[in-house]
């Protein structure tokens, strides 16, 4: 199953538009489909550790949409008893808008509109996480981009996306008939063909030096990856 991408024809949510319902509503079914199939599962995963260590935690989220992964993490730390400050870095001005009016009841959440691949942090985040976006990029960037959350992160990196194969594409089309807006369905079967194979991952982390990542498949069609930063002794779940 060849991967079907061309950074000229994005998907429907990247392209310049205002804040609108269709957006809006887009966002909204993202939510859901992050705390239904599989994004949810993987922060708490991955991040529940740290959430519950104590002390102060700081995060960066990576094309953070609309916050939900964001506001995820800040209840992870609040019921583990930890401080946390999280970055959550949004490139499309009009998702950013909606993001920040979205976790504007949260004090640890501080929302920046910038293009990832430039961005660079004030504060060196304890972890650098990316969750279903690397797919909207090319292999290149996404090497680059995955060599970036390494650098500047303290501890730990992650990347969750959805993982492109027959049977998973075969789901996300299912799925993509239970919802009337044409942004979600567009992006939702795009997003199945853009998605990089279990094994193009393993060897965009391996280019981009992230030295014993582990790599899982979670439920349904997705799949992450995480290392320890650069130059730190990883504790993350094994």
């Amino acid at each position: 199953m060849l991967r079907r991408f061309d950074p000229e024809d994005p998907e429907l949510m990247d392209r310049p538009q205002p804040v609108s319902p269709a957006l809006e509503q887009d966002l909204a079914n993202l939510r859901g489909l992050n705390r239904w199939f599989g994004a949810w599962r993987i922060m708490e995963r991955v991040l529940g550790p740290a959430c519950r260590g104590g002390g102060v935690l700081r995060i960066a989220d990576l094309c953070a949409g609309s916050g939900d992964l964001p506001r995820l993490l800040v209840d992870m730390a609040r019921r583990g008893g930890t401080a946390v400050q999280v970055e959550a870095v949004e490139g499309h001005p009009a998702t950013w808008e909606i993001g920040r009016h979205y976790c504007r009841d949260l004090p640890e959440i501080s929302f920046v509109q910038a293009d990832v691949r430039t961005w660079e942090p004030v504060e060196r985040p304890d972890w650098v996480v990316c969750s279903l976006a690397l797919h909207h990029f090319t292999a290149a960037d996404g090497i680059a981009l995955l060599e970036k959350m390494r650098r500047v992160a303290r501890r730990g990196v992650l990347v969750a996306d959805l993982e492109r194969s027959w049977w998973a594409a075969a789901g996300i089309y299912g799925a993509s008939l239970f919802y009337r807006e044409p942004m979600t369905v567009e992006d939702m079967r795009r997003s199945a063909w853009a998605a990089f194979s279990w094994e193009e991952l393993r060897g965009m982390t391996a280019a981009a030096g992230w030295a014993g990542a582990r790599q899982e498949r979670f439920w349904y069609g997705r799949q992450a990856a995480w290392a320890a930063a650069e130059g730190a002794a990883f504790r993350g779940p094994a």
